[in-house]
Order: structure tokens, then sequence, then C-alpha cells
């Protein structure tokens, strides 16, 4: 069972070694190679484009949470339709008329968000 084990897993142990030993040598050479002149620019702090000032606790205004999370939905969401248009002709009509449902229930949910100005910035 063990031999068994480790023959049917060798080829991922040796992609993961693979791997391993080449994301060390990118990260290695690359703090190796780089060019390490820090100016005051490199070395300020940023968040959600526009420039730092006071604190870092300051309150963010709502809507970039906002569209970060109708994005994250709306991406995710999206995602499930590329293993469905490759397995479209052995999942049927059945899964057909399910994605289509989910499709119009997304396309719902678009709307609504558009509707009540969630993407709308200003």
């Amino acid at each position: 069972m063990n031999s068994l084990f480790i023959q049917e897993y060798s080829p991922v142990l040796i992609f993961l070694g693979i791997s391993i030993v080449l994301s060390g040598v990118i990260f290695g050479l690359s703090y190796v190679l780089a060019i390490h002149k820090p100016d005051t620019e490199k070395l300020s702090p940023y968040e959600c484009g526009f420039d730092p000032y006071e604190d870092a606790r300051q309150a963010f205004d709502v809507r970039f949470y906002l569209v970060a999370i109708l994005f994250i939905i709306f991406d995710l969401e999206a995602m499930y339709l590329f293993p469905w248009a490759i397995s479209l002709n052995q999942i049927g009509s059945m899964g057909f008329w399910t994605m289509l449902d989910f499709l119009v229930e997304l396309g719902i949910g678009f709307v609504y968000a558009w509707r009540v100005g969630a993407l709308e910035w200003e």
C-alpha cells in the first residue's frame, strides 16, 4: 500500500519540489539583483488611491467597501460560467436550464444594484 501511494503521488511530489526550489531561486535572485535605492515616494504608505494623511485608523468612505464587495460577488459568480461552458455537452438540458436560472438571478441582482445606486460613485 505504501509503495502504491508513493508511486501514484510521486509526480505531485516532484512538481511540488520543483516549484518550491524554483520559487526560492526566483525570490533570491530578485532580492540579489534588484536595485535598492529607497526614496521618500517609495517609503510613503498608500491606500485606496489617495494620498496618505493623518492617522491610519481614519474611517474610509463606505463606497470603497461597497464597490469591493460587489466586485467580489459578481466576479466569483461569473467564475461558475467557465466549468459550466466546458461541461455543457455532458450535463444536458437540466444543467443548461439551471445555469440559465442562475444567470437570470445574477442579472436581477446586477440590475437591483444599479437601480439603488450602488454602482454610482458620486
